[in-house]
């Protein structure tokens, strides 16, 4: 019920707020901005999401077949299953999920969206098939969808390049702070499920995983502090991530034509299910990103953002970081409206201001998590969300609480 309520909450507080500004300020516009807005909502849900969504998950969920013919995806399972059977104890280490999931993961954090996507879909629909309760996720789905929120992200490619197109001087200036906030949102995100569920992550197995991923992280920013420019650092992450994803699609390929798979056939036996899945999806789509749209319409981020700037200055506190912070609210309701949110910062203030960078720092802290609830549950039917929704939520506070501390240390 935890969506129900979120979701009419969103429309009702979105009234509330409206019939303020139109007895109290006097704006007669309001009404119609939050009417138009979910007109517009709607249409966008379908045309530039859903539509687009098709042809991509056409494509990568028969690229996705030919890899599990080749045998690749379960290669990949091996390696990440002892990893994976303490974080993901319902799944078994042979599951086909495993390898879906270690195929997202690796999209995400090389920032290729549009393949993490078509993965992330395919592994939560392999973890299905492990749920007793078809409307209800498993503990695994919640897990698996909570890492996905936290949005790790090696290098935020996109939000440089937005730098780069807004005339920021560093445009790579904040790869560090991104990458320090979205690996603190990822292990909160771990820790707040593993509470949940009982886990054990006190054991060599995780703690091996997690160390080896923060020394590789940790050893990372070294090098690339230490020998490349800001401009090589963007111009070698998108050369690698594109170059990397090319080898994916050409190692599948190439694996599955030594076994004598029909590869053709193969990508088209995946690739079916594209269209399927995008259809499915619409309805969730266009519930939450229309009642997101009425609190973005109607007003609610900027009395959120005064009470803040109040609170925080009544506390004697700095309030450089307010301005901000419509991002950080965003993130978690919509990826499109906070990087909208982003650039109108940077427009506002400069990118080179502390309140510019810090609202790229927000927008790479972390993902989209009503918008990933609704999209990767809702394309395998399931409605009640347990404690997904805290659960990323929390994560995602802590991306934001981190990204301002570095913000500060940074660029302040």
């Amino acid at each position: 019920m935890s969506l129900t309520y979120i979701w009419s909450g969103f429309f009702v507080v979105g009234l509330l707020a409206a019939l303020l500004q139109f007895f109290f300020m006097g704006d007669t516009e309001i009404f119609k901005r939050i009417v138009d807005g979910t007109f517009v909502s709607a249409k966008s849900s379908v045309m530039d999401i859903a539509l687009p969504l098709a042809g991509v998950m056409t494509l990568w969920l028969g690229i996705m077949n030919v890899g599990e013919k080749a045998g690749a995806v379960n290669l990949l399972a091996k390696i990440i299953a002892p990893f994976f059977s303490r974080i993901f104890p319902g799944v078994p280490s042979n599951h086909p999920a495993n390898g879906h999931m270690v195929m997202n993961f690796s999209a995400n954090l090389l920032g290729l969206d549009n393949a993490a996507t078509p993965f992330g879909l395919k592994a939560m629909e392999s973890l299905q098939t492990l749920n007793p309760k078809a409307d209800e996720p498993t503990d695994a789905q919640i897990m698996f969808l909570v890492l996905h929120t936290s949005g790790l992200t090696l290098i935020p490619v996109a939000i440089m390049a937005q730098r780069s197109i807004m005339g920021a001087a560093d445009p790579a200036d904040i790869f560090i702070p991104c990458l320090i906030a979205t690996y603190v949102a990822t292990v909160t995100g771990i820790i707040a499920v593993s509470i949940r569920q009982r886990i054990n992550l006190i054991n060599r197995v995780v703690l091996g995983w997690l160390g080896g991923l923060t020394a590789a992280i940790l050893g990372m920013i070294w090098y690339f502090t230490a020998y490349l420019s800001k401009a090589e650092i963007q111009k070698f992450s998108t050369v690698f991530s594109n170059l990397l994803l090319l080898l994916v699609i050409v190692g599948f390929i190439l694996g599955a034509l030594r076994k004598k798979v029909n590869v053709y056939d193969a990508f088209i036996e995946g690739a079916k299910g594209g269209i399927d899945t995008s259809i499915k999806v619409i309805p969730y789509l266009v519930g939450m990103l229309v009642a997101i749209s009425v609190i973005r319409n109607a007003g609610v981020f900027n009395f959120v953002v005064q009470g803040f700037t109040w609170v925080f200055t009544h506390l004697g506190l700095n309030t450089d970081f307010v301005p901000a912070l419509p991002t950080a609210l965003m993130k978690p309701l919509s990826g499109s409206g906070a990087k909208a949110m982003m650039i109108d910062t940077m427009q506002t203030y400069g990118p080179d201001s502390f309140v510019g960078r810090l609202a790229c720092v927000f927008n790479g802290s972390a993902d989209t998590t009503f918008y990933i609830v609704a999209l990767y549950f809702g394309s395998v039917g399931i409605r009640k969300t347990r404690y997904a929704i805290s659960c990323g939520l929390i994560a995602d506070f802590a991306g934001v609480v981190t990204a301002i501390a570095v913000a500060y240390l940074f660029f302040h």
